[in-house]
């Protein structure tokens, strides 16, 4: 009775962060879905809205600091219902405000509320599940992320060409509000916990400043920054100008660009889905949980480079969905096995804290995605070299992971 009550539980809580890991991304996705209607509406120039897309991936990835900490302190019931709560609201917000400045304002919030999400995520699966268990939970949930990607083009374009820009943004913010409110009362901290491994040292131990700033001492923490930083870079750039790119290189409507937009993030799911899949089956038959992950991490994302490389030489719109479908496979495959890597890397108590570096750094690198790519459309009117430069950021970020993480955190010692 008390393992069907446990197995109770860990759905709902699964099924409310799935939930709120699609209301997430389709707040991230709808500026760029927006994207030609604020520009001709508002006046705004590309590199504006490259501008725009990146204040969010900078707070994103500057709030993760202190959001791990948070984590680690006060546990994902709190943190993350109060961080579902202020993206939500600030995404509401962009739908009633017209200036540059204010919309920048907006986008902070919204990336200083969403950054404890996905850490949140990982933090709570560690907790939940047992190693053994976790690769198909963090799938699915990174799946939800892409699925919300997948759901924003066609669902979110029909709210626009129906109902405008500014309801459309109002309206998913109160989706966000909703969750917000479902999950503190839902969720327990350590309500899942595993009889097979002990959850001792989980939330509620905290975790000292001079701990924290120990973790950059260690070689594997920084081969996670920088390696992550090369997947980020990636799917932060199709999130951001996927639209725009479908309309710009290859003339399609608004509408057509909705459905096209939404296939490639169909297949990123798919990549979560099937890492999450082997990813268990590896450690199942006695694989080394850090090693084989690293292996599916620099996999993943040398065949999303190449990927990308041929999108520049795609020479029709079902062609060039098809290449950033795989792409965006391959990345999202790596993507899930380097959270995977943080569950299996970091001491039990510092997963929150390790999880939030790891997206702190990366994030550094993917706000210069969007406003770079901007910028060179702005003076090339091509995507040509924004997406060579993001090929070339993937095989870099793998090269991270080869040379420097190369054990657990607890037994690598390296300074620096």
């Amino acid at each position: 009775m008390q393992a069907a009550h446990q197995r109770t539980l860990r759905a709902t809580v699964l099924s409310l962060l799935v939930l709120g890991g699609i209301v997430n991304f389709l707040d991230r996705s709808a500026l760029s879905i927006a994207n030609t209607t604020i520009r001709a509406d508002l006046h705004f120039s590309a590199t504006q809205i490259g501008a725009l897309l990146s204040a969010f991936s900078l707070a994103y990835g500057l709030a993760q600091i202190p959001a791990g900490w948070l984590l680690d302190r006060y546990g994902a019931r709190l943190v993350l219902s109060a961080g579902m709560m202020l993206w939500s609201l600030a995404q509401m917000a962009t739908g009633l405000v017209s200036s540059f400045a204010a919309l920048v304002l907006t986008r902070v919030g919204l990336g200083a509320g969403e950054a404890p999400f996905l850490p949140g995520g990982v933090k709570v699966i560690h907790d939940w599940y047992d190693v053994r268990e976790r690769g198909l939970p963090m799938g699915v949930l990174n799946a939800s992320t892409t699925l919300g990607q997948a759901f924003a083009p066609p669902l979110l374009t029909l709210m626009l060409l129906h109902y405008g820009w500014r309801s459309m943004f109002v309206v998913i913010g109160l989706l966000g509000v909703v969750i917000a409110l479902a999950w503190y009362p839902v969720y327990k901290e350590n309500g899942g916990e595993r009889d097979s491994e002990s959850t001792e040292g989980a939330t509620g131990q905290g975790i000292s400043l001079i701990a924290w700033r120990q973790l950059f001492r260690h070689r594997t923490v920084w081969g996670m920054m920088l390696g992550f930083s090369g997947v980020n870079y990636t799917a932060w750039l199709y999130l951001a100008w996927l639209p725009g790119y479908l309309q710009a290189a290859h003339h399609l409507s608004l509408a057509m660009t909705g459905w096209f937009a939404a296939i490639p993030f169909l297949m990123g799911s798919i990549g979560m889905l099937v890492n999450g899949v082997i990813a268990d089956k590896l450690v199942r038959r006695g694989a080394n949980p850090l090693r084989s992950r690293k292996a599916l991490i620099v996999f993943g994302m040398l065949c999303s480079s190449g990927c990308t490389l041929l999108v520049t030489r795609a020479s029709s719109s079902s062609g060039a969905v098809a290449v950033i479908g795989m792409a965006l496979f391959f990345i999202h495959f790596a993507g899930t096995s380097a959270w995977g890597l943080v569950q299996v890397a970091a001491p039990a108590h510092l997963v929150g804290s390790v999880g939030t570096i790891q997206n702190f750094c990366s994030f550094l690198f993917a706000s210069v995605a969007p406003v770079l790519t901007g910028w060179i459309l702005d003076r090339t009117h091509s995507f040509h070299l924004a997406l060579i430069i993001c090929s070339c950021v993937t095989f870099l970020g793998a090269m991270a992971y080869i040379v420097l993480v190369l054990k657990p955190i607890a037994e690598d010692a390296t300074d620096h």
